[in-house]
Parts: structure tokens; C-alpha cells; sequence
């Protein structure tokens, strides 16, 4: 029985990272930090997994001689750099990728459990809930983020700990990826998963995820088939997902 969907969310639930690298650097002018980072340099970056990481390996790549100094001043960066990725959210600025609160929609319906496992921290996560959910709505029933896992994508840790909070095993779950880091983590912790591409992960490789897709899709606007399995109509509903869970658990 397909009992959860645990998805990710930079550049799953939303295309967020362009907003984080905007406030990165609103971070970076407001503290006096000559730095500014383009896309090309952002989408290099996000090799890293994790923002204070993602940080700190630039610090330590392009400025090796100021790294002690600068280091220390990480969590002050990264602290008004999450100040402003709020900000931006609230504005309006990031609306949830097509298909994502159609299917969260036909999940809890449905009562079947709904998770997100991510490198982001939870103040990101909260913003992004409250920018696209009604006020005080609750969509997920856990939420395991950033620092809480020992270690970031691609290793396990954070999916392993959205299973056991849900307390669903991974064979009765699926997760929703976009990037090859993010793949390798939910597979590692036992869970098949849908891959969806992002702006920033379109060279990503999405090797081991059962499906591809450009997006979820939506009624009139049907995703863009990359690879796996294909949905009925363009649209990754909860019915068809559960369609192909069954066959697949018993092969298995």
C-alpha cells in the first residue's frame, strides 16, 4: 500500500534557488561583502549540498587567505541571508511547481501521509508553506530539515528520518526528487523515486529514479516525458501512483 509521498524541496516543491542565490546576495551587499553570485557560478555551487556548506566551500574556494576570518562570520551571512529568502517568499515570488499542491491536495484527501526531507533549514520550509497554503494549514505531517540530519544529501540521513517520524516504511513510500544528490539520498534510504527536473538541475543526470518528468503536470498542461515511467495524460496523480506502487512492490 502506498501509505506516503515525502517530497524535497529546493527545486521540487518550488524553484527556490534562484530566490536563495537573489538573497544570498542582498546578504553579501547589506554586510559589505564584495561578492556577487551569477547564475552560472550559483548552478556550480549547488554541487554542495546545503546552504551554510554551500557557503563555506566558496568562502574557502575563492577566498582561501580571509577563510578564517570569514568563516567565522558564517552564521551572521546565513542568518540575513534567511531574513531575506523570507522576505522574498511572502512577497509572492515563489508559487509551488505545477502538479505539487494538486497531488498534496489529492494525498490528503486520500489520508495518505505527507513528508518533506531537505537541506534547507526549517524557517525556509515555513515560508514557503506560508506563502502557498492557507493561513495555518498544515500540509505536511512531518517535516525533517537541514540541520536535524547528521549529514546532508547525498547521504540518507534526512530521508531516513522523515520515515521514521512518519513511521512508514520506505518500500510503502515515494519520494520526489530534481537533482542527482537528492536521487542518490532517498535511494540509499530504500525509496523509489520521481524525478523532477529544475532550472538548476537540467544537466543532472537522473539515473535511478523510476520516472522523469519535466514537472507533475496539471489538467490542460501536461509535463514533458524524460525517461521511465510515463502517466496517463501528462499528470502524476495520486491514482495512477498508486497504480504503478502495486505492481512494482510485488515485483520487487
Amino acid at each position: 500500500m502506498l501509505r506516503a509521498l515525502i517530497f524535497d524541496v529546493d527545486g521540487t516543491l518550488a524553484e527556490t534557488e534562484d530566490l536563495h542565490r537573489r538573497a544570498f546576495n542582498r546578504a553579501f551587499a547589506q554586510l559589505g561583502l564584495p561578492w556577487h553570485w551569477e547564475p552560472a557560478l550559483y548552478a556550480d555551487l549547488l554541487k554542495v549540498m546545503g546552504g551554510k556548506e554551500r557557503l563555506a566551500h566558496y568562502i574557502e574556494m575563492a577566498h582561501p587567505g580571509e577563510a578564517a576570518d570569514l568563516l567565522a562570520r558564517l552564521p551572521e551571512i546565513h542568518d540575513l541571508k534567511t531574513q531575506f529568502y523570507g522576505a522574498l517568499v511572502a512577497d509572492g515570488a515563489l508559487p509551488l511547481r505545477p502538479g505539487v499542491a494538486r497531488l498534496i491536495a489529492e494525498a490528503r484527501s486520500a489520508g495518505v501521509k505527507l513528508a518533506v526531507a531537505t537541506t534547507t533549514t526549517r524557517p525556509n520550509v515555513d515560508a514557503l508553506v506560508a506563502a502557498n497554503f492557507a493561513p495555518g494549514e498544515r500540509p505536511f505531517d512531518v517535516i525533517a530539515a537541514g540541520d536535524e540530519a547528521a549529514r546532508k544529501k547525498p547521504a540518507p540521513d534526512v530521508f531516513l528520518l522523515a520515515l521514521e517520524r512518519l513511521g512508514v516504511a520506505a518500500e510503502d513510500a515515494v519520494a520526489f526528487e530534481d537533482s542527482a544528490a537528492g536521487i542518490r539520498s532517498a535511494l540509499d534510504a530504500g525509496l523509489p523515486v520521481l524525478a523532477t527536473r529544475s532550472r538548476y538541475t537540467e544537466g543532472h543526470r537522473l539515473d535511478g529514479a523510476f520516472s522523469a518528468v519535466s514537472d507533475l503536470g496539471e489538467p490542460g498542461a501536461p509535463h514533458r516525458h524524460l525517461a521511465g515511467r510515463a502517466w496517463p495524460g501528462g499528470i502524476v496523480t495520486l491514482e495512477a501512483l498508486r497504480a504503478w506502487h502495486g505492481p512494482a512492490r510485488s515485483a520487487a
